[in-house]
């Protein structure tokens, strides 16, 4: 059976697993507490990070990025990355736009500070880092308003992996209330679009024991 070793509020955690429901793959959902250094885990993955993908076979894979273009040479259909070179570039130009500039810039702050400090341990959030992560989250938002203008998805005219990372890293953020929507339409239109797919259900189910997500997390009319 193929498991997933994953955290409720990883985006890179999320952009798997919408990734292997999008491609209509079974998987064993196993939630991993990473922080803890579990010897087993860090034996699949010394870097001690989710997600951790293990393969029927007894292959391991880790690094969310790895992961998906893994999966995307495995089980080509349907199609995420794109089918010319142009269009897998510009997808891939997005991933790493959202996995670097703005998990670094709006992600890591807020999660960290308002999620994983309390689970870890790591003393008391810090409000300016809080704040910042709040002030930059703005220049995004405009960012997938502009592109979504211009094309009928972030990455081009069709649903793409593009759309997974952005999305897994918002979701994560609008499950803390930190998506200030009323402010961006654009934005909240394709935010809209993307968790109506089928492959969001699951995410929009997820309850962190003891922190509950805001009343319009999981409404798909938000």
């Amino acid at each position: 059976m193929r498991i997933l070793y994953h955290f409720w509020l990883s985006p890179f955690s999320r952009k798997v697993r919408i990734a292997l429901y999008e491609k209509g793959l079974e998987v064993e959902m196993v939630v991993e507490k990473y922080w803890d250094r579990r010897q087993d885990f860090l034996a699949m993955n010394p870097a001690g990070q989710v997600p951790v993908l293990t393969e029927p076979d007894g292959a391991v894979l880790s690094d969310s990025q790895a992961i998906v273009e893994y999966l995307e040479e495995c089980h080509p259909e349907p199609n995420l990355m794109g089918h010319d070179p142009i269009d897998r570039a510009e997808c891939r130009r997005l991933i790493a736009w959202f996995d670097g500039k703005f998990y670094n810039e709006v992600s890591e702050f807020l999660l960290r500070e308002k999620l994983l400090k309390r689970f870890m341990g790591m003393g008391e959030p810090r409000s300016d880092l809080i704040r910042a992560g709040r002030e930059n989250i703005g220049y995004h938002l405009d960012y997938i308003s502009y592109l979504v203008e211009r094309r009928n998805y972030i990455g081009g005219e069709v649903f793409s992996l593009a759309d997974i990372t952005a999305a897994a890293h918002i979701s994560c953020l609008d499950y803390l209330g930190d998506v200030p929507w009323e402010h961006y339409p654009g934005a909240k239109e394709w935010y809209a679009r993307v968790k109506s797919r089928p492959s969001f259900r699951a995410i929009l189910a997820d309850h962190m024991p003891g922190l509950p997500p805001p009343r319009h997390y999981a409404d798909l009319d938000f």
